[in-house]
């Protein structure tokens, strides 16, 4: 008796890959039906020879009675056969993968998956399928190697897949390859971020650990900050405003808005931090804000009482005469920033226009300013941002601050303020 041609051999041969038991060792990956791995690779002139079909015959008889170590042996002896046509070394190859998934032999099923994912004969979606089953049964055996490698081949493929990403990123954090972790993040990450699809935490968890481990604390803090912005955990908030509090490498300008940061989620409570953090304000040139948290530091009643509260009286008389000033001078101020070509006087003029109620002839100056190029452009936007939040102007803070998703401590920034800013309650 001849077998039937291989369009008709789907249900002979799922009796022997309903045996693949190994694919269902990763909790965190979905065991992919077998069923759904054959394809429809025949053509018309594809034919069995006698040969090779009376042993794959034999070999479907033994996998439905279960004995699938003598399903391989018929399968060997198949394979044996001279003279070969491509046809039936596919169709051996489908038995192999059969027989050896349901035998248990995850190396020779593994081979038999690689012929079958090179040949042509394969769609493109029963291969994308076949990686999947091939990088969950590599994993089950500890071959994180052969199974980084399926993975990584199925996500080029197919895209986006939170299952063999896990996967992906497990075999080289298991392996403790923390720079393969870093870089399998990176393009995890990228794909995520094209197909519009929020970061699986367990990932970013891995990534961030990962950067620990190669002490890149950039990398560490810029993985917690999409930690905060996706998951926002308070053990997230805490670790990240930690790590950035401790970082000696912040300009004056991002301690100051690191001070605000920590002030506007309730970390910032010494009436010494509150004093730093209004005579950085003065510094930037920018006394009425700083006459703004002196008062919120009065309104919380951390300012204003104890041995220091006439030490704090009269630093706040000074800021007060100091934004007075600021104020009456303005007008020229503004003037001199539009006949400057340097960004940095039309940010602090518009800044203060903006802290005195001149709202939108502030945000236009600093508009204008980032087109001066200057010399920390995302600082500058991130300056810009605070100033829109200061001026009441949220919905558009929150689409700026958003929208700088780069590299660097102002970016990183700017993501947190957009975080903490859209959890705030909408005015009515």
């Amino acid at each position: 008796m001849s077998l039937p041609h291989l369009k008709h051999s789907h249900k002979w041969l799922m009796a022997g890959m309903l045996g693949l038991s190994a694919m269902a060792c990763l909790p965190a990956v979905s065991a992919v039906s077998p069923a759904r791995l054959l394809v429809n690779a025949a053509q018309a002139e594809d034919e069995l020879g006698p040969d090779v079909g009376k042993q794959l015959q034999q070999a479907q008889a033994a996998l439905a009675s279960h004995h699938a170590a003598k399903a391989l042996e018929y399968v060997n002896a198949a394979d044996a056969v001279a003279n070969k046509s491509d046809y039936e070394s596919y169709v051996i190859a489908q038995m192999r993968a059969a027989a050896a998934s349901q035998a248990g032999n995850v190396p020779a099923a593994l081979k038999a998956y690689d012929v079958l994912i090179k040949s042509s004969r394969t769609t493109p979606a029963a291969r994308q399928q076949m990686l999947m089953a091939q990088a969950s049964m590599a994993y089950g055996v500890r071959d994180y190697d052969a199974a980084a490698q399926a993975a990584s081949r199925y996500l080029q493929e197919a895209g986006p897949n939170q299952q063999m990403q896990t996967l992906l990123l497990q075999c080289h954090y298991l392996k403790q390859d923390w720079k393969g972790v870093v870089e399998a993040g990176h393009a995890i990450l990228a794909a995520d971020q094209k197909a519009n699809q929020i970061p699986a935490e367990n990932q970013l968890q891995m990534i961030a650990t990962a950067y620990d481990q190669l002490h890149d604390s950039a990398g560490k803090t810029s993985t917690y900050v999409k930690l905060v912005k996706y998951h926002a955990h308070p053990q997230y908030w805490q670790m990240l405003i930690h790590d950035l509090t401790a970082d000696r490498s912040l300009t004056p300008r991002m301690v100051f808005n690191l001070q605000r940061l920590r002030l506007s989620t309730g970390l910032l409570t010494s009436p010494a931090e509150f004093q730093d953090m209004a005579e950085r304000a003065v510094q930037m040139e920018l006394p009425q804000l700083a006459l703004n948290l002196l008062d919120e530091g009065y309104a919380r009643h951390l300012l204003g009482t104890g041995a220091d509260a006439a030490a704090q009286a009269h630093f706040r008389a000074f800021v007060a005469q100091r934004a007075v000033e600021t104020r009456t001078n303005l007008p020229a101020a503004v003037e001199k920033a539009k006949a400057s070509p340097d960004a940095g006087p039309s940010l602090t003029a518009g800044y203060n226009l903006v802290l005195n109620g001149q709202v939108n002839q502030g945000i236009a100056l600093m508009q204008q300013g980032l087109t001066k190029h200057p010399h920390q452009p995302a600082l500058a936007q991130l300056t810009l941002g605070m100033a829109l939040m200061d001026g009441g102007r949220n919905a558009e803070a929150i689409q700026l601050l958003s929208g700088m998703d780069g590299d660097g401590t102002a970016n990183n920034l700017a993501q947190l303020w957009a975080v903490q800013l859209s959890s705030r309650p909408t005015a009515h």
